[in-house]
């Protein structure tokens, strides 16, 4: 090796170590720029946030602190006041402000940010004076619950038998309501085969908060709380404030089949730590109303607000369009209500006024949201005499659960024991009278039907026999009536054969009248047992699409007796034929319609007024608008229909045939024509009227004749 290339590797080498010790100030200088230049990009972008903090802006932190702060011992024996949260500790002893607080990532010493020390970054002065200014703000609101007003959400589950509810520690809310006996029979998406159970609500859709009786509109859905004590059935979400004090919220349910949850408001030493005189609680409930029935349209128009003035009747907003009512007056509860299931908050003390609205969800207005939920509602009460220093000094009962009257008439002694809720009117059973026929008759015999397990088409079936039973007496006359009726059919045509046209009908009215009264024939004898059964149909026209025991039930090809048992259905949206009648076609109420015709002939067969063409067809139109009408409803109602005029025919038949022959019907009006006749009442009222009509229309006649129409009366 020559003495070059020797000199050529020791400069190699020199070269390698100075690059060796180069490299690594590189690299710092390059992540020095960076920094600086990640620097300058924060300053820019938080060029308009202050980096120091004003001495005015000090003054008011020290002055929510001495407002709301809570006494602490320091470690050398001294007091001061404390203002503690999520990420945040602010200590006033005397006038000196210490403390730490989270900004940037980090805790700040907060001296360190009051006395702008240069040490910490720019950008860090900047995220703590920023922070301070949002817990400054927050304090000014929120007041001694102002540590409250940020937090982490964590859920607890409640549950018994019946009920799984969710309650949620952001204020410290209902989440969700599940009840385990039901399934629902509507899904968004129809490809699932496997049901749900029914959700009452879920999370989002209801809002059941407090406001609390203190300086300042303090929401309880604002704070964030802590499960301070947790069970299977019992959670209490509390806000704790120090030195055992603190205020909460617990919800309690009953082991075994239950449907009420108990709200109640406990507080411990909130009177030395607040020194509120508040003496007014604030309650908000809002609920979006879930879908859980097939037929969209009948679930609406069953589906409401309904509520109880204190000592007073249970009234509803209107359920057909968008309605409002604030009452000034005192309510013992509030229920959103949908066709079979109901949420009911109950007071123990009466709510003192209530502002309710409740808005119906149109496609048009709210989209696809209208096709899972069907109604908003909203209810603000208060409560008045709110004690700080009471132990419990509120307390509520919410049920949530199935419209099943028993069930719901039982809970007047498990709520509210000695007064009558009359929660049962949730229920839509009619008008008074069709109401006591329903509440005093159908429900016991219908429930004693179904204590034994049988297959609720076979309870309709003894149902309906049952009432037929119970009203063959007034059946019985009606059939005498139109088996006179009948036997004077050929006479009562030879009359209107005899006097035809509009002239000779008060002669007609008049012969008719007199061969009634000689035969002893009323012909409102046969209408007035008909009438006495109105209400029942009536009453079965109520029950039926509100009773829940009919709810997934099956019989035959129905899949579920409190829907419409369609058996061709259509996508198609036709103008005011779906509206009315529906995308489809219900086999029971097709039959109902059939059965109804062969009635209509039949009964057409007894009634000489159906002679004429007009009546003919009015009448035989009839059973094409109930099937109009009766499409949509429950399949059990058409079904119970069908069944009634099945066994009206069946016993129409049987009664003229076995019971009622028209021979003896011919044979005892003969007899009655012999003996002298006293006009009854009636008939001696019908005569007189006919008399002064007859004079009436002589007198038009004749001044028509002389030309004077003036004398026309």
């Amino acid at each position: 090796m020559d003495k070059n290339t020797v000199r050529g590797l020791v400069l190699i080498g020199l070269v390698f170590i100075v690059f060796m010790w180069l490299t690594p100030k590189q690299e710092e200088q390059q992540t020095q720029a960076q920094h600086k230049a990640e620097t300058e990009t924060v300053t820019e972008a938080q060029a308009e946030l202050p980096a120091i903090l004003s001495a005015q802006e000090i003054d008011w932190i020290k002055e929510n602190i001495t407002d709301n702060g809570i006494m602490r011992t320091l470690p050398s024996g001294s007091t001061a006041k404390a203002l503690e949260g999520d990420g945040y500790s602010l200590v006033l002893a005397g006038d000196t402000l210490t403390g730490s607080i989270e900004a940037g990532g980090r805790m700040i010493d907060v001296s360190r940010v009051i006395a702008a020390d240069t040490t910490l970054s720019i950008s860090d002065r900047r995220a703590a004076v920023s922070r301070l200014n949002e817990i400054r703000t927050g304090v000014a609101r929120f007041g001694r619950f102002a540590q409250f007003a940020t937090g982490t959400a964590q859920t607890v589950l409640l549950q018994n038998d019946a009920l799984a509810v969710t309650v949620s520690s952001k204020g410290a809310a209902l989440a969700r309501a599940e009840l385990k006996d039901y399934d629902t029979e509507y899904s968004p998406d129809e490809t699932k085969e496997v049901k749900q159970k029914v959700v009452l609500f879920d999370h989002g859709t209801n809002n059941l908060s407090f406001t609390l009786p203190v300086n300042g509109d303090i929401k309880t859905s604002d704070l964030y709380f802590t499960p301070l004590e947790v069970t299977k059935t019992s959670v209490l979400m509390g806000l704790s404030f120090g030195d055992n004090a603190y205020w909460g919220i617990r919800y309690s349910l009953k082991p075994g089949e239950d449907y009420v949850l108990n709200i109640a408001i406990e507080q411990q030493g909130m009177d030395k730590v607040l020194g509120s005189n508040g003496r007014e609680l604030g309650i908000t409930w809002q609920q979006a109303l879930r879908r859980q029935e097939k037929g969209k349209m009948f679930e609406e128009r069953n589906s409401g607000l309904y509520y109880k003035f204190d000592g007073g009747d249970v009234e509803e907003l209107n359920a057909n369009a968008d309605d409002a009512q604030d009452r000034q007056v005192k309510v013992k509860w509030i229920g959103f209500k949908n066709q079979f299931f109901s949420s009911v908050l109950v007071g123990r003390k009466p709510f003192n006024s209530a502002d309710m609205t409740s808005v119906i969800l149109n496609k048009e207005n709210y989209g696809a949201e209208s096709a899972v939920y069907l109604k908003y509602m909203n209810a603000t009460a208060t409560v008045t005499d709110y004690d700080w220093s009471a132990k419990t000094p509120a307390s509520f009962d919410l049920f949530m659960g199935p419209n099943l009257y028993p069930l719901l008439s039982s809970l007047d002694d498990r709520i509210d024991s000695g007064n009558d809720l009359e929660l049962t009117r949730l229920i839509p059973l009619g008008w008074s009278l069709f109401r006591w026929i329903n509440t005093g008759v159908i429900i016991p015999v219908f429930n004693f039907l179904g204590s034994f397990d049988w297959n609720y088409g076979i309870i309709i079936l003894l149902l309906t026999i049952f009432i037929k039973i119970v009203l063959f007496p007034l059946t019985y006359k009606s059939y005498k009536s139109q088996a006179k009726m009948r036997v004077l059919a050929p006479d009562i045509k030879a009359i209107n054969d005899k006097y035809p046209g509009q002239e000779n009908a008060m002669i007609r009215q008049q012969k008719t009248m007199a061969l009634y009264n000689k035969a002893g024939a009323n012909p409102m004898s046969g209408c007035l047992p008909l009438l006495l059964q109105m209400p029942i149909l009536f009453a079965m026209f109520s029950f039926f699409p509100s009773c829940i025991e009919l709810r997934g039930q099956s019989f035959l090809w129905c899949h579920d007796l409190s829907a419409p048992d369609a058996i061709i259905s259509w996508n198609t949206h036709i103008p005011l034929v779906s509206d009315y009648f529906g995308n489809h076609i219900s086999l029971f109420c097709l039959l109902m319609t059939v059965t109804n015709v062969i009635y209509t002939r039949i009964n057409m067969q007894t009634q000489s007024a159906a002679g004429t063409p007009g009546m003919k067809w009015m009448m035989y139109l009839m059973p094409v608008f109930f099937m109009i009408f009766f499409n949509n409803y429950a399949a059990g109602l058409s079904y119970y229909y069908f069944l009634s005029l099945l066994i009206t025919i069946a016993q129409t038949y049987a009664v003229r045939r076995w019971v009622v022959n028209e021979d003896d019907v011919r044979k005892a009006m003969a007899e009655n024509a012999k003996k002298p006749k006293k006009k009854s009442g009636f008939m001696a009222r019908l005569e007189e009227a006919q008399r002064r009509q007859q004079e009436m229309l002589r007198q038009q006649q004749a001044a028509q004749k002389k030309g004077n129409p003036s004398k026309k009366r």
